[in-house]
C-alpha cells in the first residue's frame, strides 16, 4: 500500500515525513506534496511543526529539505544489543515453515537495519555474518504452497473472533474431516504451530496442528469465546488432564542439556545424580513420547510407565528389523 492508497492522519504523516527525508534528502515542498497527496501549504505547516518539535531540518543549497546527519527518531534509537536482539528474533521467525512469515521477517529486518546509526549497522552486519541458525531447518520444514499465509489468516480469525471452516487430517486414522471451529488461540510447540479452538463437530475445545489442515477459509460469522476462557489457564489445566499418564525418565546429563527444552509438558520433578538426570511429568499421548525418545537412543531410559517402555521397545525393534538382512 502506498501513501496515496489511503489518507494519513497528521501524526502518521509527520512520522512518515521524517523517515522519507532521512532516506531521500533534498525533496522539495512540491515533491513532498505530490508524494503525500496534500497541498504545499500543508507541507509547510508540517515542516514548521517538525521544527518546533526539535527535528533539525535544513534547506539544502541545491533546493529541497533535509535532516541533519545523525538525527534519529527517539523510538528508533536502538543500542547495538537491542538491535541484535530484534534482528536475531527476525531470524528465528524466518525458520518458520510459512513462507509469508519468512518474507515479513525479511522486511522487518530490512526496516530495522535502515534506521540504525552507521556504527551500529556495521556491528550488526559483522555479527550476522558469523551467526547461523539451524542451517538444515528450512529444508526439513518447507511449507507446501497452499499453506502460505495460514498463520496470518488464523491469527486474524482469533483476534476478530471469526469462525473458521476447514478440512483437517486426523493422522492417527488417516482420515480427513470437515470442521467448523471457533479459534481461541495459537500455540507454538517446538517445531509446529497449533490452533486451540472450540470444535462444533466434537462440541468441545480441541487442539489442531496447522500442518494437518488441508484447506481452510475464515467465515464472516462471529462467535463469543466460552465464558471466562483463558488460554494460559486452559493449557495448564490440560497438562493436568484426567487422560494424562505419569512419566518418569532417566537421561544422561550430556543428552539432557538438549532434551530439556523439548520435554512436551511441564516437568513436575527433576533430580540430578553424578551422571544422570531423572525427570517426572504428565502427558497423555505415550506414542508421541516414545517417538520423541527415539532421537536420544541409549542416552535415555524409561523408568515408568510399563506401556511406554513397551512402546519404545517396539519402535526400536522396528528400526533394528530394517537392517536384519544386512
Amino acid at each position: 500500500m502506498t501513501d496515496k492508497d489511503r489518507t494519513l492522519n497528521r501524526t502518521e504523516r509527520l512520522f512518515a515525513l521524517v523517515l522519507l527525508l532521512q532516506n531521500r534528502p533534498n525533496m522539495t515542498s512540491r515533491e513532498l506534496a505530490e508524494h503525500f497527496d496534500v497541498s504545499r501549504r500543508t507541507i509547510f505547516r508540517d515542516m514548521r511543526a517538525l521544527g518546533e518539535a526539535g527535528v533539525p531540518l535544513t534547506y539544502a543549497e541545491g533546493g529541497g529539505y533535509e535532516i541533519l546527519e545523525g538525527y534519529q527518531l527517539p523510538p528508533l534509537m536502538f543500542s547495538a544489543r537491542e538491535a541484535a536482539t530484534l534482528l536475531i528474533g527476525a531470524s528465528f521467525t524466518k525458520l518458520q515453515p510459512d513462507p509469508s512469515l519468512q518474507e515479513d521477517a525479511d522486511a522487518v529486518a530490512m526496516k530495522i537495519r535502515e534506521v540504525l546509526p552507521d556504527s551500529v549497522r556495521e556491528y550488526i552486519d559483522r555479527l550476522q555474518k558469523r551467526i547461523v541458525l539451524d542451517p538444515y531447518w528450512l529444508h526439513a520444514f518447507r511449507a507446501r504452497p497452499e499453506e502460505e499465509g495460514r498463520w496470518y489468516d488464523l491469527s486474524e480469525a482469533v483476534a476478530r473472533q471469526r469462525q473458521v471452516q476447514m478440512k483437517y487430517l486426523v493422522k492417527s486414522r488417516g482420515e480427513v474431516t470437515q470442521r467448523t471451529v471457533d479459534p481461541l488461540g495459537l500455540v507454538y510447540y517446538t517445531d509446529h504451530w497449533n490452533l486451540i479452538a472450540y470444535d462444533h463437530l466434537r462440541e468441545a475445545i480441541r487442539n489442531f496442528r496447522l500442518d494437518h489442515i488441508q484447506n481452510m477459509f475464515v467465515l464472516s460469522k462471529s462467535f463469543e469465546p466460552p465464558e471466562g476462557f483463558d488460554l494460559e489457564e486452559y493449557l495448564e489445566e490440560r497438562g493436568r488432564g484426567s487422560q494424562n499418564r505419569r512419566i518418569r525418565l532417566r537421561f544422561a546429563k550430556t543428552a539432557y542439556r538438549w532434551a530439556r527444552r523439548d520435554v512436551p509438558a511441564q516437568i513436575e520433578d527433576e533430580r540430578e545424580t553424578d551422571d544422570h538426570v531423572e525427570i517426572t511429568f504428565d502427558f497423555e499421548n505415550l506414542d508421541y513420547v516414545a517417538e520423541w525418545l527415539m532421537r536420544y537412543g541409549t542416552d535415555v531410559e524409561v523408568l515408568a510407565p510399563d506401556d511406554l517402555q513397551a512402546a519404545v521397545r517396539e519402535k526400536a525393534r522396528a528400526v533394528a528389523a530394517q537392517y536384519d538382512d544386512y
